[in-house]
Order: structure tokens, then C-alpha cells, then sequence
């Protein structure tokens, strides 16, 4: 459960003033507003507690609101996360094993799923603060899987995102190529179960 969480925060998955920090958040909320939908290259570098790179990679990254999400790593080691608006699918293809959570429990994971989930009682669990042209977002508990998340815009357009883990490895993703989703892209956000996979189902209402 841990590992995939981790795995989910990595993934992969926000933005005015410092005035108090239910302004920020408003602040953050309307700038999602305008990514309704997003499709985009990344790359991505990690770096240790000590600065030192100790991975790099890249990919493309979608959302669309709400609760939808697609992550797809290509390079160096291939794996894939997709919300569909319910459940979250995480591919690892070398394991040849499927995890499967409760959206829910992924929202609890990362402050990545405000980019995605904007009602209240989720944004409650969440700080946030601006500087320069990037919002910091940390979970208010200390089990979340990430320590915090910060988010950058060029204007309106979602440039860089920043995740910091309770281990203090950095991840970086540079984003390029962005663009609003097209209507007959919509289905990446549909998983499409592999055959002969293990499947981990960690959903709350599964059946033991």
C-alpha cells in the first residue's frame, strides 16, 4: 500500500499574494479553473536529501476536471497511474502488476489531486502559500505520503511542478508542449486492464 501510494505521489500528483491563506487557496482555485483540461510533455529530474540526481526521466501528463488524472512514464522504466473519476490505476509493467485505490484514498496520499478536486472538505486538508510565481501546498497530516508539493504558472499556463517526500527526495517536472485536451483524447482516461497481470486491489469496498 505504501509503495503504491509513493508511487502515486511521484506521479507524479498549485498557484497570488501572501495575504492569508484562504486567499492563496482561492488564488490557487481560480488558476485551476482555467486548466479545465491539460495534455502535456514532461521531464523529470530526482534528487536526494544531499542535491545529488539520482534519476531522471520523462513522459506525458494529462488531467481533465474533475477527478481525472493520466501519468504514463516512459523513460528510463515505464509505469502508468490513470484516475478515471472513480479508481486509480497504477501500472507497473516490469512487475507486470496492476495496484487499484479508491480515488479517495489517492486524494488523502498527494496534494497532487487539488489539481483535479476542488470541493471543500478536501482543500481543508491542505496549506497553502505563494511566492513568486508558485503555490506551495503541504497535507495538514503527518501521514500524508508527500511532505509538499509546489506548483508554477507562466500566466495561465502550468509550467512546473515541484514534490518534496518524508525522505527528502526532490522531484522535479519540467512541463512543455501543453495544450487543452481534444474530445477524442477523453479516453485516457480509461484503463484498460493488461492480460496475465497481478492485481493489487486496495479499493475500500473490495471484496477480501
Amino acid at each position: 500500500m505504501k509503495k503504491c501510494l509513493t508511487l502515486m505521489t511521484m506521479a507524479l500528483p498549485f498557484m497570488l499574494s501572501s495575504i492569508a491563506i484562504a486567499d492563496e487557496s482561492s488564488a490557487l482555485k481560480e488558476k485551476l479553473i482555467e486548466v479545465a483540461t491539460l495534455k502535456a510533455n514532461f521531464s523529470q529530474v530526482v534528487t536526494d536529501i544531499n542535491g545529488k540526481e539520482i534519476q531522471n526521466g520523462k513522459g506525458v501528463f494529462a488531467l481533465a476536471y474533475p477527478n481525472k488524472f493520466y501519468w504514463h512514464l516512459t523513460e528510463p522504466d515505464e509505469s502508468l497511474i490513470v484516475a478515471d473519476g472513480t479508481d486509480v490505476w497504477i501500472y507497473n509493467p516490469f512487475a507486470e502488476q496492476v495496484s487499484v485505490m479508491d480515488l479517495n484514498q489517492a486524494i488523502t496520499a498527494s496534494p497532487i489531486a487539488l489539481l483535479v478536486h476542488r470541493d471543500e472538505a478536501t482543500w481543508s486538508q491542505y496549506s497553502v502559500t505563494y511566492k513568486d510565481t508558485c503555490f506551495d501546498i503541504k497535507p495538514k497530516s503527518i501521514d500524508a505520503g508527500v511532505e509538499s508539493v509546489q506548483v508554477c504558472f507562466d500566466d495561465k499556463t502550468l509550467t512546473k511542478m515541484v514534490l518534496q517526500d518524508q525522505q527528502g527526495n526532490v522531484s522535479s517536472f519540467q512541463l512543455s508542449q501543453q495544450e487543452p485536451i481534444a474530445a477524442q483524447e477523453m479516453s485516457l482516461f480509461k484503463f484498460t486492464l493488461p492480460e496475465d497481470v497481478d492485481i493489487d486491489d486496495q479499493r475500500l469496498n473490495a471484496a477480501n
